[in-house]
């Protein structure tokens, strides 16, 4: 998005203010300069009602400066992930995990987030994708599980549609409940299964890169689909058409 059509992005946010035409948009841009500088500062913004404190600002304003961040691709949707991770959203992906297993965990999974990786090529902006390339390698020092899922977190992001992202974090929380019982903990996940994991990551990344859906989506589908043929084997199963 070019700097004129931001300045008319925000120029419409304000429409109705107060405050003089030229004034407000200015007030705006300086507002989220710094709620870029808090981004690159902490990695990600904190609640409103802190961010509005730090930052000295009414939160009806706050959130104007949100929304312009959020089309321009710069932070996640609004509500995503927000009723999956809130308490009974926890309450109910527990229940879920008493009544599934792996095996079902990946078959949602694989037909999710080909899907959402197909969306991140074709919609992502150029700051998503920057957050996917980056989060493709496992962050030193973070432990595995938590690696995996930031990166598959960005791509849900990415995709642009909240409701699936929403999805992909209950299965997630579904996953994290099973992996307890019946996957590897961080502690039996090897260095070189996180380095092919890694170069997995990086294929997908890669193509989502290239605005190449096709590619980002097969890519996605073959990286879980060693993750379910882990599965099978480590839980004595026979082998079962993924496809």
């Amino acid at each position: 998005m070019t700097d004129l059509s931001m300045e008319k992005k925000i120029r419409s946010l304000d429409e109705g203010a107060p405050t003089a035409p030229d004034a407000v948009p200015k007030k705006l841009g300086n507002l989220i300069e710094s709620l870029r500088d808090v981004l690159r500062s902490e990695g990600e913004l904190p609640p409103e009602r802190v961010l509005a404190e730090k930052l000295d600002v009414k939160r009806y304003t706050l959130r104007k400066a949100l929304q312009v961040l959020r089309e321009l691709g710069e932070i996640e949707p609004a509500k995503t992930g927000r009723r999956a991770n809130s308490p009974n959203g926890t309450v109910q992906s527990g229940r879920i995990a008493q009544s599934t297993n792996p095996l079902e965990v990946m078959e949602m999974r694989m037909l999710l987030e080909p899907a959402l990786a197909r969306l991140a090529a074709l919609r992502a902006s150029p700051v998503e994708i920057e957050r996917i390339l980056n989060a493709a390698k496992s962050p030193a020092g973070m432990n595995p599980s938590e690696a995996d899922q930031l990166f598959h977190r960005a791509i849900a992001a990415g995709s642009r549609n909240s409701l699936a992202s929403e999805l992909h974090v209950l299965l997630h929380q579904v996953q994290n409940d099973s992996r307890l019982r019946f996957a590897d903990s961080d502690s039996e996940t090897t260095a070189e299964r996180v380095a092919a994991r890694d170069a997995e990551h990086e294929l997908i990344a890669g193509a989502i890169a290239r605005r190449d859906p096709d590619s980002a989506e097969k890519a996605m589908w073959e990286h879980l689909a060693v993750v379910q043929r882990k599965i099978i084997s480590r839980l004595g199963v026979g082998s079962i058409d993924a496809a």
